[in-house]
């Protein structure tokens, strides 16, 4: 090999191992500052959180979640969306990073590279928008799931805009949101992440002292159809997950509002 073609195969690695180490080294001061703001966060309602069918369960500084290890996602997150949390800021997205928070590691972000899947919000960067702290928190391996193109951006994105309708609304309403996690065959990566057959998402109003419900969910493939379609009692996801939404509400009213769809109350 001649000595110029030496320099310039020796030039492109030196740029290429530079490349990677800054954004290694960008990663790491990142997941720092994460690790050291990742006590909980005082205004965490856990009056409303679900039960976690893998004792897992994280405190985040804007959201709540419970972490399946065999499964590398969470298998819901919960979170309050106040009307004063509804804003029109434009952050820059900033880099996937993984959970610290979650002793085992939460699944790498890479494990989603090239498999087709897009990584999709549990919690959405767009119900955070009222800071970068809280934005940028939703950027969290443990926050995401497989999700194909069309339905993040199709079926999901409507849902999630009016998530936010009714959350201006109401002035405020609880949202617990996950994948089917059971009965899957389809994973990706490394680390076997798995790809949900279905998603859901649970609204709770609990504004002037009535308490009222709603529950979505949406085969994972893309759809035209109303999101009224897609409307179920909260009991049958419960059937499907194995989690107890809403437990510590009194049993009389809870098991009245889970065992009914009732879309009248809610504005579509």
């Amino acid at each position: 090999m001649k000595r110029k073609q030496v320099y310039t195969l020796l030039s492109v690695l030196t740029i290429i191992i530079f490349y990677f180490l800054n954004d290694y080294i960008d990663q790491k001061k990142i997941e720092k500052s994460y690790k050291e703001k990742s006590a909980p966060s005082a205004t965490t309602n856990t009056y409303f959180l679900p039960s976690s069918t893998t004792g897992y369960v994280v405190h985040h500084n804007y959201y709540s979640l419970s972490y399946s290890e065999s499964h590398e996602q969470a298998e819901w997150v919960a979170y309050e969306l106040k009307k004063e949390h509804l804003s029109s800021n434009n952050f820059k997205r900033p880099y996937f990073i993984n959970d610290v928070s979650i002793t085992t590691k939460s699944a790498d972000w890479r494990n989603y590279k090239n498999s087709g899947y897009d990584k999709g919000h549990l919690c959405p960067a767009g119900d955070r928008r009222f800071s970068k702290k809280a934005h940028d928190e939703t950027f969290l391996t443990s926050n995401i799931s497989p999700q194909k193109h069309d339905f993040n951006s199709g079926i999901w994105n409507k849902l999630e805009q009016k998530v936010r309708f009714w959350a201006k609304k109401h002035n405020g309403i609880y949202v617990v949101t996950g994948g089917i996690l059971s009965n899957s065959s389809k994973s990706i990566g490394n680390e076997n992440v798995t790809v949900p057959n279905y998603f859901y998402k649970i609204l709770l109003d609990n504004n002037n002292g009535k308490i009222k419900m709603i529950a979505f969910l949406i085969p994972h493939k893309e759809t035209n159809k109303s999101l009224k379609k897609f409307t179920v009692p909260v009991d049958k996801i419960e059937a499907l997950t194995g989690i107890d939404f809403f437990e510590n509400i009194d049993d009389s009213i809870e098991n009245k509002l889970e065992s009914n769809v009732n879309y009248n109350a809610w504005r579509f």
